[in-house]
């Protein structure tokens, strides 16, 4: 490549968001360049998880719900398309107490936009879901049709599709741009030099980095870890379609079941300490490990003794 040759519009980060908007505008016709220095889906990326809870529910935001439920469209789409069963449909079950406001919001947005789901007593819950300990006042919703999309090989398959219809994938890091006003080429960190119309920067938990002076005090990458469990040979009770995925609201934690054999998943949804997701070292700590098995004995006490099999410690947060 020359610095003559010109895109329509480059794309820098090929993530889940950076590989849709790429395979979308070539589908519109233009011609359009996808980057990422360290390759789509990587293991330093937010999207290099094995797994993502996709749901409908979000309190009264309607337009993440319907934003969501065109989503997972898609997804199945692509999924049939290229012939590869990535999306499980194990439904997602959220756990409230008592009269949780956003959960009430989120039944009356899902009944307005016509989102399947069902409302479940404690005994409902009990009855259906014999190895959850739910403790008291607690209730449920279930969204039968939603589940989880196995994250990393859904975005390599988006970037394959991308390739495959014109997009020019590069694996090249993008300097930080310098100057004011528009922007007419980006710089490589090997040399070249990319002309585009136009430009997208999806780059997550980098964007700070690439824009220090505009983001640097509005995105701050922080860690969250995730831990796999074992679970025992031959025990269902801990994969689909025994358990949905879930999300509990009262201590913000959820959990994916047992998925192609990688183990049961769970992760506090929190914050954590500052993150550099180029340098900063990926490993589990033992208070976060401690946390994890302290929601397992009081949710899960059937994987209270589980070993870990697989670390995704941290993911970057943003």
């Amino acid at each position: 490549m020359n610095a003559e040759q010109t895109y329509d519009t480059a794309v820098i980060g090929a993530g889940v968001f950076g590989a849709w908007t790429a395979y979308r505008l070539r589908e519109s016709g233009q011609a359009v360049a996808l980057l990422d220095g360290y390759g789509p889906a990587n293991s330093r990326a937010s999207s290099g998880g094995e797994s993502r809870i996709i749901r409908m529910g979000y309190g009264a935001d309607e337009v993440y719900t319907r934003w969501a439920a065109r989503s997972l469209a898609l997804w199945q789409d692509l999924f049939r398309k290229v012939g590869r069963p990535l999306f499980h449909r194990t439904g997602v079950l959220w756990l409230a107490q008592a009269d949780d406001p956003y959960t009430l919001a989120t039944l009356q947005t899902l009944a307005k936009v016509g989102v399947k789901f069902e409302r479940l007593t404690q005994a409902e819950l009990a009855g259906r879901f014999p190895q959850f300990t739910f403790g008291r006042d607690a209730w449920g919703v279930f969204e039968p049709d939603s589940g989880v999309i196995m994250a990393r090989g859904a975005v390599r398959e988006v970037v394959r599709e991308a390739v495959s219809r014109g997009v020019t994938y590069l694996p090249e890091a993008v300097v930080a741009p310098e100057g004011r006003g528009r922007l007419d080429f980006v710089n490589t960190q090997s040399g070249l030099k990319l002309a585009a119309a136009n430009f997208v920067f999806a780059c997550g938990p980098w964007l700070p980095k690439i824009f220090p002076e505009l983001l640097g005090e509005w995105i701050r990458p922080t860690r969250q870890e995730v831990f796999f469990f074992g679970v025992g040979a031959g025990d269902r009770r801990f994969t689909t379609p025994a358990m949905p995925a879930w999300v509990d609201f009262r201590e913000l934690v959820y959990g994916v079941p047992d998925l192609e054999g990688r183990g049961f998943k769970l992760a506090v949804d929190a914050h954590g300490p500052p993150f550099d997701p180029d340098a900063g070292e990926r490993l589990a700590t033992a208070e976060g490990l401690a946390l994890a098995r302290r929601h397992l004995a009081r949710l899960l006490p059937g994987l209270r003794d589980a070993p870990i099999v697989v670390i995704r410690a941290p993911q970057t947060v943003i």
